[in-house]
């Protein structure tokens, strides 16, 4: 899946936080915005209340199940700015995408 069916997908099944803005920041890929404000996502970048930076390739890890995102937490591949009560609740959105 490329960064762009991703943020396609998100926008389908409605993958925000209510009322807040989460970006996904995958480095030299680019970014995804989470606008729960808008109820929007897109491929923009900007200010967030919270930032979760992760590279692309653990971030697929993720998402095909092969790295837990709590290890990828502690191991310091995924980091967290800003609010990190956004970034707990979020696991419940993202959980949409495997539906």
């Amino acid at each position: 899946m490329t960064k762009t069916e991703l943020a396609a997908k998100m926008n389908d099944v409605g993958a925000v936080l209510p009322g807040k803005t989460v970006k996904l920041d995958f480095g030299d890929q680019g970014t995804i915005m989470l606008d729960g404000v808008g109820n929007t996502v897109s491929e923009d970048d900007g200010a967030a209340d919270t930032t979760i930076k992760i590279a692309w390739d653990d971030w697929q890890a993720m998402a095909d199940g092969q790295l837990d995102g709590m290890t990828a937490f502690m191991t310091g591949k995924l980091k967290v700015e800003g609010d990190m009560s956004n970034a707990m609740q979020l696991q419940g959105v993202l959980s949409k995408l495997k539906g």
